[in-house]
């Protein structure tokens, strides 16, 4: 076929679908991969202790961190948003009424995101002081239920009655999420049940096919675009009841959202033109592809295959070296750079996850390198190494976090490139987020599909799991990625069968187990009899390969680590918080230096605490050759992650 005919037959399947939208009546694609429950995997080691920096810190003490915004405002209650509310304190510094009167539902995404993370971070470490805290919160949330099931934070005068911007399914999905976690761990059938009876009012109240729930007259409509991430909820309660009309409820939401008036990426006829970039609030365009993965899952739809495999290409030109995808905190158009363009915190946990649901879908082992690359090296390294803070914004290579990107000072109320536990003058939501992109990361580590146990995000971690009703413990034992060897360690009173698939980490050159074993696909596949107290040895051989930007700079990885060399820094302690001993610090080098790439090669240096790496770059101001060390980014703070070519 011709270029000329080619492009003519997808205009014409483009205009068709504009006109009649997106079939419905197409086979649903079955998930390959479906989530354990969060009580049967557990952290240890470093993972461990992140979890724990995170629940003594903001985390577990965001609500006390910012009582107006969490504890103050009982917006699914008795605060519950009505004609009369004009303005409220929703933490973004503004005396502009009209701006503040739009972003009226932001303390439910606060609120709920906050509670999200706060409870699977409590569950996967078992700590039963914050577990009970979050059981009287829940009954108290189950307690706002309307008799017709409503859930939200609306009075009956404005509940599914807007043509503007709001927050209606927003503040649902945030608040479902939280609780399906806690009915995950819990299994209170009162809470399912609640859930059941929120997603039910909504398909009651916004018929399919019969009404507009992404109606606006203002193209730019956050919290009402934010609502398109429904379809997490109805994805997870299909899942548990098998009940299509969840799953035929995904594709109705899409296609209204695709066939309004919005300024959003993820509206279908975007997507399909290769020619049209991303321009969106980051967190918007990253969350929406789980949407777009969820309606062609549900549907088969041709036409969303080829929409979803357009996204992934476009995300594909702003994804930076960190794994991270850029929006500070729009897109822009812009494409990935490590100095000019960072990303928010908010859009690092949207992507991940994204990931995951693609994972689960397609079982396709390059999204878990991706979501390894991502959380390894842009998620860690946007948070502090040893206090419990993020930036809000971030970039792969950070010379200054002083407020401004890169020490730039021409916008005052810029504030974001900087380490806070709460961030407030820019929005709570960033750190509610932080909160959840380690427990979210764990909670995939495993899954299991009959007799074959796959161990996909790895690190240290253990899983329980029952095979023809004899339990088994597996024990991952390793400070993964730091460490080049993983010891799974069986426990079972009953010898069983089974296949211990583990995927194969990107960069390794060669493998050597103590068993016998099958790689094939991306997966080193282990099928024995297992005895109690077997212990499989993976030792992974990795050499430093060297990549470049779409810039032509170089970058360095040492498996699915990037490494940077670490800037010294001046800190600054700007403000302290009574609660938990947390504070607000920003960071100033000391030295200037830009590096530049001579050809030389990367060298892992022996230690016996750390993981560090040695090599010789060429100053780029005095054009002196010097030695220069590179760690993982993950464990920096002000960094050069990537080097333009020496002349």
């Amino acid at each position: 076929m011709s270029t000329r005919i080619f492009k003519y037959s997808l205009y014409l399947f483009m205009f068709f679908i504009s006109i009649n939208g997106i079939s419905q009546s197409s086979k649903p694609i079955p998930e390959l991969q479906k989530k354990l429950s969060i009580n049967q995997i557990a952290p240890k080691g470093w993972l461990k202790e992140k979890l724990r920096q995170n629940l003594n810190g903001f985390t577990g003490h965001l609500d006390e961190l910012e009582p107006t915004l969490i504890q103050d405002d009982d917006i699914y209650g008795k605060d519950r948003l009505s004609k009369k509310v004009q303005h409220k304190n929703v933490g973004a510094m503004s005396d502009a009424v009209e701006f503040q009167s739009q972003f009226l539902w932001w303390n439910s995404e606060t609120q709920s995101n906050w509670f999200d993370g706060y409870i699977r971070t409590a569950v996967l470490l078992h700590d039963s002081i914050h577990l009970k805290k979050i059981s009287t919160k829940i009954n108290y949330l189950l307690s706002t239920q309307d008799a017709d099931g409503y859930l939200g934070i609306y009075d009956k005068e404005l509940r599914y009655n807007f043509n503007d911007e709001n927050g209606e399914l927003w503040s649902k999905t945030t608040l479902c999420r939280a609780l399906l976690a806690w009915y995950d761990y819990s299994k209170d059938n009162r809470v399912l049940n609640a859930v059941l009876r929120c997603a039910d009012n909504v398909i009651t109240n916004y018929p399919i096919n019969a009404s507009h729930p992404f109606a606006t007259k203002n193209p730019y409509a956050g919290g009402l675009t934010h609502g398109l991430a429904f379809t997490d909820v109805l994805e997870q309660l299909y899942v548990i009841t098998k009940d299509h009309k969840y799953l035929d409820y995904i594709p109705f939401l899409y296609n209204d959202f695709s066939k309004q008036n919005l300024n959003e990426d993820a509206q279908q006829f975007k997507l399909m033109k290769a020619s049209v970039p991303l321009m969106g609030h980051s967190v918007h365009t990253y969350e929406h592809l789980r949407t777009v993965a969820a309606a062609y899952q549900a549907t088969g739809d041709a036409s969303l295959k080829l929409t979803l495999d357009g996204f992934l290409q476009k995300i594909n030109q702003v994804t930076t070296a960190s794994g991270a995808a850029i929006g500070d905190e729009f897109i822009g158009g812009r494409k990935a750079d490590a100095t000019n363009a960072g990303y928010e915190y908010c859009s690092l946990l949207e992507l991940m996850d994204a990931y995951i649901s693609l994972y689960k879908k397609t079982n396709d082992p390059n999204y878990a390198n991706k979501i390894e690359k991502l959380f390894f090296n842009a998620a860690l390294g946007a948070s502090h190494p040893t206090e419990s803070s993020i930036c809000y914004l971030k970039t792969d290579n950070s010379y200054a976090l002083e407020g401004g990107k890169n020490g730039d000072q021409s916008d005052k109320n810029q504030t974001r490139y900087r380490y806070s536990p709460v961030h407030k003058e820019a929005a709570v939501c960033c750190v509610p987020n932080a909160g959840k992109i380690v427990a979210s990361y764990v909670e995939n580590m495993w899954f299991q599909n009959g007799n074959n146990v796959l161990a996909l995000l790895l690190g240290p971690s253990e899983l329980k799991f029952n095979l023809k009703g004899n339990p088994i413990t597996i024990k991952e034992i390793t400070s993964y990625p730091y460490s080049n060897k993983i010891s799974f360690k069986i426990t079972n009173k009953k010898s069983e069968r089974f296949s211990l698939i583990i995927k194969k980490p990107e960069g390794v050159e060669k493998l050597i187990l103590n068993m016998p074993y099958e790689e094939k696909g991306g997966y080193i596949q282990v099928n024995r009899i297992w005895k109690n107290d077997d212990e499989l040895i993976v030792q992974m051989d990795m050499i430093v390969q060297s990549h470049h930007t779409a810039q032509g700079e170089q970058y360095f990885m040492y498996g699915p680590l990037v490494l940077a060399h670490p800037i010294d820094a001046k800190q600054q302690i700007t403000k302290n918080y009574s609660v938990a001993g947390l504070k607000e610090m920003t960071y100033t080098a000391f030295d200037k230096s830009i590096y530049l790439y001579t050809g030389m090669p990367v060298t892992k240096m022996e230690s016996l605490n750390d993981i560090r790496f040695s090599t010789t770059m060429k100053e780029s101001t005095t054009g002196k050759i010097v030695p220069l060390e590179l760690i993982p980014m993950g464990k920096t703070i002000l960094r050069q992650t990537t080097f333009k070519k020496a002349d």
